[in-house]
């Protein structure tokens, strides 16, 4: 976490200091946002949902887009995944994400989605044109964006945001003087609010809202696929679990190790960060330990990952009546479509 990101989620008073451009900020994001709504395009042929945050960070984005893609599945309905690929390089896009495209490429979110779902994912900086591929090359009926809520160039059927329960919205206020890219009163108009966890706080603002929670079940090792329940004491005792991030919010998976019956020692890396074998001989990891990280950094390590390297498997739940009303507004969405 940055310096600043430490300021925001703490509410430091000198922060202050940064509210006349904050307020500039919110300014030109209502104007960026009226210029960018294509008010005459026509919608698309399927519905497309966005799955977004109104805050910088990691919120539970990818999780929940999986969850949704595997629903939908189950419904018989053929969903298709675009992202704009944070923390890819590739040399051109769009990117159709396959069992060759390297994660450095794609991006770790896009590449775990595409592995986890086997749904069709592309990846460009420009939604639309991702879109546009997608549709173009794979047979879907309905879109899920990764991220894109403030993307207003892109038409949406369905809003859906993702709220981290835990850091909430900071201290309320946008960009630079807090960590919002639009106001708390943004959420008044999606369609849906997912709270990921349990809100250390009542707000207003999450009345309406719907639980994700993510329960862990497997360590998974990466190098021979050997899985053990995470209940109990998956490894020896007096062993000492060093535990590795990416994350936006790493505070979460600190938090589902606290039920192992070991010590563990934190080591956070910079969300998305493209990991090095040289990264595990550093930051006082202990490399005969058990190296615990989430699967969406896990895809990173593989190629020299070691034996003692595992993976955290999750279930995703979330409160049934979310689903099945989301499930509806399509239903709906088409009939009006007449598809």
């Amino acid at each position: 976490m940055s310096f600043l990101e430490r300021a925001w989620h703490k509410q430091s008073a000198w922060l202050i200091l940064l509210l006349p451009v904050s307020i500039l900020f919110r300014f030109l994001a209502a104007i960026r946002r009226i210029a960018s709504q294509p008010l005459t395009a026509k919608k698309h042929d399927v519905p497309v949902i966005i799955v977004g945050n109104i805050s910088v960070g990691g919120t539970g984005k990818t999780p929940l887009i999986i969850y949704l893609s595997n629903f939908l599945q189950k419904q018989g309905m053929r969903p298709g995944i675009i992202s704009r690929g944070y923390g890819g390089r590739a040399t051109s896009y769009p990117v159709d994400i396959d069992e060759s495209t390297a994660v450095s490429d794609c991006g770790d979110e896009p590449f775990l989605i595409a592995e986890k779902t086997s749904c069709p994912v592309v990846v460009d900086p420009d939604r639309n044109r991702a879109l546009q591929h997608l549709l173009g090359n794979h047979q879907v009926d309905v879109v899920l964006s990764d991220d894109g809520l403030q993307h207003y160039k892109l038409r949406r059927d369905i809003e859906i945001a993702v709220v981290d329960g835990q850091r909430l919205f900071g201290n309320g206020f946008c960009l630079p003087a807090g960590p919002l890219r639009e106001p708390v009163s943004r959420l008044k108009e999606v369609d849906h609010i997912v709270c990921n966890g349990a809100a250390v706080a009542e707000h207003n603002a999450l009345h309406n809202s719907h639980m994700l929670s993510l329960k862990p079940r497997f360590l998974i090792n990466l190098e021979s696929g050997e899985k053990r329940p995470f209940a109990g004491a998956p490894f020896d005792m007096g062993n000492r679990i060093q535990a590795v991030t990416a994350l936006g919010n790493p505070q979460r998976f600190y938090d589902l190790l606290e039920s192992l019956p070991y010590g563990f020692d934190c080591h956070s890396f910079a969300d998305h960060h493209a990991f090095l074998e040289s990264d595990f001989h550093s930051k006082s990891i202990e490399v005969n330990q058990p190296i615990v990280m989430t699967e969406k950094d896990a895809v990173k390590c593989r190629s020299f990952a070691a034996s003692n390297f595992w993976y955290l498997s999750v279930d995703v739940e979330v409160d049934e009546p979310f689903a099945d009303t989301l499930l509806q507004q399509l239903e709906k969405i088409n009939e009006e479509r007449g598809a």
